[in-house]
This record gives structure tokens, C-alpha cells and sequence, in this order.
């Protein structure tokens, strides 16, 4: 089987980069399922080249010229594969000018290469989504599971870092999983002190079909 790089569902264009995380979140529908609408996540090998994910792209937007969103999400942390993402994004730019660029990230970029690299996506990236996941960090911990140290304040400071460098930022929670809710005006307020705004995403049990 070879691997799904481009993927088109709900209007919008999907990049999946990797299958690597530095979460392990524990609503994740990657622990439960392996496909998205039929189409299989779960990659048979991370070693590929932008031009691979370049030609995949090109035949769903071939295909569905109608879309305007392009969406680095998938079943990993995009931002693992940054120089992939970087060239991707670049030809985005230069070959379908009217298109945006979203990226889906939980936000640790910064912790795992050990610098910010919000700038080198400025011009790139029209919005960075971040997943907040929780109003605190010990429940960060509980339903993220993180793999790196401090890795809330990594995604606050990301969160921040994002809007500082004028891209459109939002914060993203998780509400409902397992009946649970959170406290949606704190959330509102820690996206805006680190410059976003929030999006609640009710937890879908069976995700896409």
C-alpha cells in the first residue's frame, strides 16, 4: 500500500507528513482506527521527499478545484517534518496563490529543534491551529500525554510566538471526550493572553466515516 500524503475531506485538501507525535493524546482516533474516510493513514514509510507529497497534492487539487484550504493534518505532528513542510508549503505559495495554508500543530515545535521556528513559516502559513487541549497543565499531562518536558508552556509560548510574528493563531480544546468538559471561558482567556482566539471541537467518538 503505498502511502496517503494528500487527502481530500469536508472541502479541504489534507497534507499527512508523518505518523510520528510527541503526544500521545487519549482522544486520539489514531489509537482506535487507521483510515479517514477510507484512506489509510498509517504510512508504510516516513522517508519520502517533498516532491512525493507535491504530486499527491497536485492530483487532488486536480481534482477538486474548488478547494481553498490546504491543511498540514494527519495522523502525526507536521511540524516533525519541517523542511518537508516548508518546500510544500513554498510551492503552495507559488503555484496556487489563492489557496490558504493551515497547519495543525500540538504546539512543541520549538521544544524539539530547540529554537522558534515560527519565523521560517511566516509568508508560508496563513494560520497556525494549536492544540490548547486543556485549561491547566496537570490536565494537559492527563489527556495529552506529552513526551517532552514543560510541554505545556512550550505550546502557551508557541501559542505566543505564533501571534507575535503576525500569523493568524487559534486554540484548539477537545470538549466532550468521555463526558468530560472544560472550562470554555478560561480557555478564551489563556488563547487571548497568548494572542488567539479559540475553537471548541466537540469530540467525535467515531471520527470521519
Amino acid at each position: 500500500m503505498s502511502n496517503t500524503l494528500a487527502y481530500f475531506l469536508d472541502g479541504k485538501i489534507y497534507i499527512n507528513l508523518t505518523n510520528r507525535c510527541t503526544n500521545d493524546c487519549v482522544f486520539c482516533l489514531r489509537s482506535e482506527k487507521s483510515d479517514v474516510c477510507g484512506q489509510e493513514m498509517w504510512l508504510d514509510s516516513e522517508d519520502f521527499s517533498a516532491a512525493e507529497v507535491i504530486s499527491q497534492l497536485d492530483f487532488q487539487i486536480k481534482n477538486h478545484k474548488e478547494v481553498k484550504d490546504i491543511v498540514f493534518c494527519g495522523y502525526g505532528e507536521p511540524t516533525l517534518k519541517l523542511d518537508i513542510l516548508k518546500e510544500v508549503a513554498k510551492y503552495v505559495k507559488e503555484k496556487y496563490s489563492d489557496k490558504k495554508i493551515r497547519i495543525n500543530t500540538n504546539g512543541t515545535a520549538n521544544i524539539v529543534y530547540k529554537r522558534n521556528i515560527v519565523p521560517e513559516l511566516k509568508g508560508l502559513i496563513d494560520t497556525i491551529s494549536v492544540s490548547l487541549n486543556a485549561e491547566n497543565e496537570k490536565e494537559y499531562n492527563r489527556l495529552s500525554q506529552p513526551k517532552l518536558n514543560d510541554a505545556y508552556n512550550g505550546v502557551l509560548n508557541f501559542m505566543k510566538a505564533s501571534s507575535d510574528c503576525g500569523i493568524e493563531t487559534v486554540a484548539s480544546i477537545v470538549d466532550g471526550y468521555n463526558g468530560e468538559h472544560h472550562d470554555i471561558d478560561l480557555c478564551k482567556k489563556i488563547a487571548k493572553d497568548n494572542g488567539a482566539t479559540l475553537r471548541v471541537r466537540e469530540y467525535i467518538e467515531n471520527g470521519y466515516s
